[in-house]
């Protein structure tokens, strides 16, 4: 059996930004915070319901996604980081799962609502032939009959923050639309309380003095793959030792 840590299975891509130093690339290689475009990712979940993050600008978006090799381990990443987050949601009814508040944010201030953290599943399945993308949806809603899937029949993930084979992908949207950050891999303890870390970090810049001027959304449609290149100041680090 693979160890799930080794320098063969974890692999790491970074979008830099400014909660901490650019990885494997130097300071003037990234583009400042206002340079970063925006991104809207739009696809269709398995009840059809068209989603994009641009409806929930304001709120730090958490994709977790994978293909089929890596789905197990994106789920059980995805659930773990939804109740990090929404702790209530570990007690309540499975259609009462998605609508829990959520924590707090130390030193926030007590009138004004915390950001919420949107921890969105998508199963990458571009393989998956047009003429069956209704049984997709249809096997979807049986495992997943109250918390909405997004489904990547166009490779818009791959081609927008990269995909790494067999593991969860995560991707951090901050809460004016822009990508923050991008890791792959099995995430372990430390690894996890570290992408808690950035994802607060994104939170707490949602302050009215903490904001920065944004771009323009570039539209990704789910009727068409993106043109195929990577968001703007995606690095791929080596792996870990």
């Amino acid at each position: 059996m693979r160890c799930p840590h080794s320098s063969q299975t974890v692999r790491l891509v970074v979008l830099a930004l400014t909660l901490g130093p650019a990885v494997a690339a130097g300071n003037d290689l990234v583009p400042p915070p206002a340079e970063r475009p925006s991104v809207n990712i739009l696809l269709e979940d398995q009840f059809r319901n068209r989603r994009g993050t641009e409806q929930l600008r304001g709120d730090v978006v958490v994709l977790v996604y994978a293909e089929r090799h890596g789905a197990k381990a994106a789920v059980e990443l995805g659930r773990r980081l939804h109740l990090q987050f929404h702790p209530t949601a570990e007690v309540v009814p499975p259609d009462e799962w998605s609508t829990q508040p959520v924590v707090g944010l130390a030193g926030w201030p007590a009138d004004v609502p915390a950001p919420d953290v949107h921890v969105i599943p998508i199963a990458c399945v571009p393989e998956v032939p047009k003429s069956l993308h209704a049984v997709a949806r249809m096997r979807l809603r049986q495992e997943s009959p109250h918390v909405s899937v997004w489904l990547d029949f166009d490779d818009v993930l791959r081609q927008t923050f990269g995909l790494v084979p067999a593991e969860p992908n995560v991707a951090l949207i901050d809460a004016d639309g822009r990508p923050a950050q991008v890791t792959a891999g099995q995430a372990d303890d430390r690894r996890f309380q570290d992408l808690v870390a950035a994802i607060d970090r994104l939170r707490s810049c949602v302050r009215p003095d903490q904001r920065t001027a944004t771009r323009s959304a570039a539209v990704i449609p789910a009727s068409a793959p993106s043109p195929g290149r990577p968001v703007e100041g995606v690095v791929v680090a080596g792996s870990p030792p």
